[in-house]
């Protein structure tokens, strides 16, 4: 196995970065800022980022199979073409709840976009705080991302068994996604929500977007939502 490098390659500064995942076609990581209402496009060719606002938190960004994204915007999923910056709403729950909205969402393989407004419990070692977003790599094997534990794991999910600890720079990883070259780097979203300024001196990075390779193992695609 090579060695693993961490760098942050943008320094986006998310209040709570969420959500990455990795666009083929353009060479470009999107992902969401929840509390800014952004979703964003990072092209790893030409370093540049592309931001677009949207109405209400967005928790989610998945690709769509019929051009442009899908995106939970508040308790709406919602179709986002990226040229003009237009959202429009495919549907909405909860209407009737005030102050509520979807927590996370992703596409599975049949192209179905799951969004759920309270995150699962999964347990995990105490040491590792959180356990937030999470991607399988292509051994079919669970990278979580631990919220206040700064690290990403892997696990087995038949066994639980932890085969690989990666820690990072900053204390609130959120989530990850393998991308890059034949998938073989992985990114990993983090937050400065929540912490004081003596915390964000000790991790100036806080809220950037990190990228980890020599991992020695790689992702799949991800699933574009179908509708």
């Amino acid at each position: 196995m090579s060695s693993i490098k961490i760098e942050c390659v943008l320094p986006e500064n998310c209040r709570c970065g969420e959500s990455p995942v990795w666009e083929e076609a353009s060479n470009s990581l999107l992902f969401v800022d929840i509390p800014a209402r952004k979703v964003c496009r990072w092209n790893s060719l030409t370093k540049q980022v592309q931001r677009v606002t949207v109405d209400a938190p967005v928790s989610s960004v998945a690709l769509r199979q019929s051009g442009g994204y899908v995106a939970t915007i508040g308790t709406k999923f919602c179709a986002l073409n990226w040229e003009d910056q237009s959202v429009v709403v495919l549907a909405a729950v909860d209407k009737d709840k005030k102050n509520n909205r979807f927590n996370d969402g992703k596409v599975d393989p049949s192209g179905r976009y799951f969004a759920a407004n309270r995150r699962s419990v999964y347990k995990l070692e105490k040491e590792e705080h959180i356990p937030d977003g999470m991607c399988i790599d292509a051994e079919g094997k669970l990278w979580v991302a631990c919220y206040n534990g700064g690290r990403v794991i892997r696990l087995d999910p038949e066994t639980g068994k932890r085969l690989q600890t990666v820690k990072l720079p900053v204390d609130k990883t959120t989530s990850c996604c393998f991308g890059g070259k034949d998938y073989s780097e992985m990114y990993v979203t983090c937050a400065r929500d929540g912490l004081d300024s003596e915390s964000l001196l000790r991790q100036p990075e806080a809220g950037g977007i990190f990228k980890i390779t020599g991992l020695g193992v790689k992702g799949i695609a991800p699933y574009p939502y179908a509708g």
